[in-house]
């Protein structure tokens, strides 16, 4: 067994508030640099540059999960992670179905664009994808569980776009894998405030919108191999002597 290192929260040029520097080679590049074992890619409301940085990753000795930002009607930010393919394009199209046409304004809200390996343009999305889709954040879930996936609600200690912001508590019927608390959460003693969470699985990522943002918060993950499989096998079952936070 192994202790790995991972950042599981990374937006990518796809993002509207991604820098465009945060390009697959690049985003790559500066995780190794870091150190690091594993890497999600979790663009707002789509999965569609995840598997060009997963082949890269594949080429260099990084292993890099496809994942989902999604937004819920509440304003929630939750994290979704899929091991194959065919989850990943079921999810996909789940948010298609439920994401609203509102066009993007890239001078207000950035640019949202596909690139490949060399950097060239293959897409660019017009639906603006910071967009709350039409689901709850149970809905939202259920489906993610439905998958066999992996939910992880963001950022819990954030004033906004939190499942603590935005309902003020987390119900306790809704199924979670774990909890994202950042940095400063930690440091700030946002647990001991909140100790009615303390059963629950907590995760630290960087959600690095630019590229010297990777690994800037990360998790070890005490692992039988690196897999994804084994990742999400460690979460699911909440093996808490298994996950260290940075």
């Amino acid at each position: 067994m192994k202790a790995y290192k991972a950042d599981l929260h990374i937006h990518t040029v796809l993002s509207p508030c991604g820098s465009l520097d945060m390009s697959p080679v690049a985003i790559v590049d500066k995780a190794l640099e870091k150190g690091l074992d594993i890497i999600a890619i979790t663009d707002h409301n789509t999965s569609l540059q995840a598997e060009c940085i997963q082949k890269i990753g594949k080429q260099k000795g990084l292993l890099v999960i496809t994942g989902i930002e999604v937004t819920s009607k509440e304003e929630v930010h939750c994290l979704a992670y899929f091991e194959e393919k065919n989850q990943i394009s079921e999810f996909q199209q789940y948010i298609e179905q439920h994401i609203p046409n509102i066009q993007n304004n890239p001078d207000y809200f950035g640019y949202q664009i596909q690139v490949d390996e060399n950097d060239d343009i293959v897409y660019q999305e017009e639906r603006l994808l910071i967009s709350a889709i039409n689901q709850s954040v149970e809905q939202i879930s259920k489906k993610v569980k439905t998958l066999d996936g992996l939910f992880i609600l963001a950022h819990i200690d954030k004033s906004k776009n939190s499942i603590i912001s935005q309902l003020g508590f987390l119900p306790p019927d809704l199924e979670v894998d774990a909890l994202e608390i950042t940095r400063k959460g930690l440091d700030s003693g946002f647990l001991e405030k909140n100790s009615y969470l303390s059963n629950n699985i907590f995760v630290c990522n960087s959600d690095a919108h630019y590229i010297d943002d990777i690994g800037k918060s990360f998790t070890h993950y005490e692992l039988d191999s690196l897999s994804i499989s084994e990742l999400f096998k460690v979460i699911k079952t909440k093996q808490k002597n298994k996950i260290i936070l940075n």
